[in-house]
């Protein structure tokens, strides 16, 4: 059986809202006495409520006393650096949020190029097809699967100079990443070019090639 939630609001019932004060009380000294022992750090908790004839001090009046002396010895810098109202509170919490949907909308938007180009590379679909509010993307992520084709011949031959096995790490490297071989000059070069093109002709733009990094750019 699910525990039921409690609702946040004043308790009307004085028996009920009695007992709950116990019950609470209780569970806030239990996790102070565990956070003191389990990280060695000093704690005090005071309680003033209309149920107790003094106010209660945890661990002791002196303990109490020697945390709040420490208190009050630290600057209005030092007491209110990490000190947040409501306001700010949600404002740090938005702004979060917009940062991690941006960057979430991102990686979607890159997978979804990447997932059309290859569709044009199969011949599923073609550019015209594609919303040319996307076209600038589309057009720059063939740019930057290219260069890491080219970074990765570069690599490739780089160890084919200097071990004869070099072939065989670049065949099975190629078909660990699970997408289409580009060699320097082959047809899929001109495919790309021919998809630039159509990018370009539909943007009605000079056609002007820029190094791009998918970490900086903004979609």
């Amino acid at each position: 059986m699910t525990r039921q939630k409690v609702k946040m609001v004043y308790i009307e019932n004085e028996s009920s809202r009695k007992s709950t004060y116990k019950k609470r009380k209780s569970g806030i000294l239990k996790k102070a006495y565990e956070l003191a022992t389990l990280c060695d750090v000093p704690i005090a908790v005071m309680i003033d409520s209309p149920y107790d004839l003094s106010p209660e001090m945890w661990p002791s009046r002196e303990a109490v006393e020697h945390v709040v002396s420490e208190w009050n010895k630290l600057s209005v810098m030092e007491k209110t650096k990490k000190m947040v109202n409501q306001e700010t509170f949600l404002q740090q919490r938005i702004f979060k949020s917009n940062e991690s949907w941006k960057k979430m909308w991102k990686e979607n938007k890159e997978l979804e190029m990447k997932e059309v180009m290859f569709d044009c590379l199969s011949g599923k679909t073609s550019v015209t097809r594609t919303k040319k509010s996307d076209l600038r993307d589309f057009n720059c992520v063939i740019e930057q699967y290219l260069k890491d084709l080219n970074r990765r011949v570069e690599i490739l031959k780089n160890h084919d100079s200097s071990s004869s096995s070099a072939a065989d790490v670049a065949t099975t490297t190629t078909h660990d990443i699970n997408m289409p071989r580009f060699e320097t000059g082959s047809s899929s070069a001109g495919f790309y070019d021919r998809i630039r093109d159509q990018i370009e002709n539909s943007l009605n733009v000079k056609h002007n090639v820029k190094d791009l990094d998918l970490n900086k750019k903004q979609w």
